[in-house]
């Protein structure tokens, strides 16, 4: 018995294939056909090319900026010790400080690290063997010279001995050894402890783990925008040469250049004589057939192409424009906001990242020049890169005093607290810096200066003269009855 054939099921409307009506259709999302459906993003191992970046750090001065303006905000202001510690004490260190150059060190190891992915500063005290890791107890009087930067290409890591003590160093190499043993440099194995590591962009560990353990140069991130604001500059320079181009039309005149005779002489003879009288009152002097016309080009919108070019590489570094490119601000803007939050941006960076290197350097120095640890109070503050105006200091400083003074008088602060604290914030209002811990020491235990009301102590002696008459009643000088005697007293 033979099957019936089911009949094919009819769509109401029938799908296109190809070469219909499906190639109108919008192709929306990633991988549907579209543009931006394949996409994707492809690591160009900037950070691995040391001649590049070596090249642009010399030739773009964009380069300069990005890696350089952090790394001297981060240094340029120093540090404030808040601790109690003597003045003197203060003034040694800071003055030693200064000697060694340790800002300038700090800078370079951070600019090296910026550029390159990673960098090292080595602590430098004498007659201590760099293999052997660095005890505090054993720096002696003036071992402490300083600090050398060696950026990561002049090092070779130990990889096969590694950090196992738990804590921030977990993971890293025991030893770096000098691979750039030259102009001085001894060939040393640098100990872990005897060295400030600093990277510079972060990775993952994979990503890591390939650069030998460094981090990223914040170049690498930035080569494409570099590359699309040289090339709009260089086209806009070019540009101006050709803004006013000029034609002139001769006939046959590719006959007249095929032939190396006298007519090609006169024609540049002719065009000689053109270009010399060519001036604001001279003229053009050509046939009757031929023509001369002038082209001039439009820069309409190419302003607008750079700036946005521009803001583009100072978002991508993180540094406002008129920070990085000496840019006014437009507008009604004054960049006071920008360049408050990029203040902010460095000083958290400082926090997180210079902060213990800072620390270890005040340690070891404070060793070498005292022989004895830091104080366990020993604190300090980065002093921030806004500065205020002399009318802004001078108000601030007024309010600080007048805020001291009432908590002062009416009970709610010590003395002796009161010029802790107005010598604390020195730094802040400009006053109150030259109050020492024995002018605070004497203060203690004395009563402030209370307000209470004058006494009669100050009045006229009443047994003397004419004071007579400030304690003796006076009355109607008429001697009629009529009138009442009214006793009166002067008071005070």
């Amino acid at each position: 018995m033979a099957r019936k054939k089911r009949p094919r099921q009819q769509s109401a409307a029938p799908t296109k294939t190809i070469d219909g009506y499906d190639n109108f259709v919008s192709r929306l999302g990633l991988q549907s056909g579209n543009l931006s459906g394949h996409g994707t993003y492809m690591p160009n191992f900037t950070s691995r090319n040391r001649v590049l970046l070596e090249f642009a750090y010399r030739s773009s001065w964009i380069v300069g900026a990005a890696v350089d303006t952090i790394a001297d905000d981060m240094t340029r202001k120093g540090v404030t010790i808040t601790s109690q510690m003597d003045h003197k004490a203060k003034a040694r260190l800071t003055g030693r400080w200064e000697e060694l150059s340790l800002w300038e060190g700090l800078s370079d190891t951070i600019k090296w690290s910026r550029l390159y992915g990673g960098a090292v500063g080595v602590l430098l005290i004498d007659g201590q063997d760099m293999s052997s890791p660095l005890r505090m107890e054993t720096i002696g009087r003036d071992q402490f010279k300083g600090m050398l930067v060696l950026d990561r290409w002049m090092l070779n890591q130990t990889i096969t001995e590694i950090i196992t003590e738990p804590g921030p160093d977990l993971g890293k190499p025991k030893y770096y050894e000098v691979v750039a043993a030259q102009n001085g440099i001894p060939a040393w194995k640098i100990h872990h402890s005897r060295l400030i590591r600093m990277d510079g962009v972060g990775l993952p560990y994979q990503q890591a783990y390939t650069e030998n353990g460094w981090g990223m140069s914040v170049v690498e991130r930035l080569y494409d925008r570099i590359m699309a604001f040289d090339s709009a500059s260089t086209g806009a320079a070019q540009l101006v040469n050709k803004a006013h181009l000029r034609t002139y039309s001769i006939e046959n005149l590719r006959q007249i250049l095929g032939f190396a005779d006298e007519r090609e002489a006169v024609l540049m003879k002719h065009i000689d004589m053109i270009r010399q009288f060519q001036s604001i009152e001279g003229m053009t002097l050509m046939d009757k057939n031929d023509v001369f016309q002038t082209h001039s080009y439009s820069f309409a919108g190419l302003s607008d192409i750079l700036s946005q070019f521009g803001e583009q590489i100072a978002g991508a570094t993180g540094i406002p424009l008129i920070r990085m490119l000496g840019q006014s601000p437009a507008g009604f803007s004054t960049g006071e906001s920008d360049l408050a939050n990029y203040y902010d941006n460095v000083g958290s960076l400082q926090e997180r990242r210079q902060r213990r290197p800072v620390r270890r350097l005040f340690e070891v120095l404070h060793r070498s020049e005292f022989g004895t640890p830091l104080p366990d109070d020993f604190d300090f503050e980065f002093n921030p890169l806004w500065q205020m105006s002399d009318v802004d200091r001078s108000t601030v400083a007024k309010n600080t005093v007048d805020t001291l003074n009432a908590a002062i008088d009416s009970g709610l602060m010590p003395l002796h607290v009161g010029m802790a604290e107005l010598r604390e914030s020195s730094r802040v209002t400009g006053i109150g810096s030259n109050i020492t811990d024995e002018d605070i020491e004497n203060a203690k235990g004395a009563e402030p200066p209370g307000f209470t009301e004058e006494s009669d102590d100050d009045a006229p002696d009443p047994e003397t003269g004419a004071n007579k008459l400030y304690h003796t009643a006076t009355q109607d000088s008429a001697s009629s009855g009529r009138h009442r005697k009214w006793p009166l007293r002067w008071f005070k």
